[in-house]
């Protein structure tokens, strides 16, 4: 578990993604721009403890990605004080790529594997996930 989760967090993984969905984008922007479009809305705050940077960092980096008008700021409906995420229509294009991008890349992975090896790591991986959810 160790290595794939150090193979993950690799700065490189990000960068080899970004090059293979042929988009231009900082690669510390890359994380907080998927996040925002799978949790989305989210509070600036969430995403900062999801990425494992400070508030202020995460802050700063938001504030590119809302000026490349990919995401948009705006108060939680359930408390004014709170700054919310959501992704634009230009930064749903740009996850989009990103998506295609990942299933290629694990495509090539999982080429040599069998149907019955991919469910399996499927099923137990969906077991895992909900066993560290609990």
């Amino acid at each position: 578990m160790l290595r794939i989760v150090g193979v993950m967090n690799r700065p490189q993984r990000d960068e080899q993604m970004i090059a293979e969905a042929g988009i231009k984008l900082d690669r510390a922007l890359f994380p907080l721009l998927v996040l925002t479009s799978r949790l989305g809305p989210i509070a600036v705050g969430e995403l900062a403890d999801r990425v494992g940077r400070d508030y202020t960092t995460v802050s700063r980096q938001v504030s590119k990605l809302e000026g490349l008008g990919l995401i948009q700021k705006h108060a939680a409906e359930h408390d004014r004080r709170i700054s919310e995420l959501t992704i634009t229509q230009d930064g749903e294009a740009m996850n989009a790529a990103i998506d295609d991008a990942r299933e290629r890349m694990a495509d090539a992975i999982f080429a040599s594997w069998s149907s019955d090896d991919l469910a399996s790591l499927a099923r137990l991986m969906a077991r895992f996930a909900a066993q560290l959810d609990s």
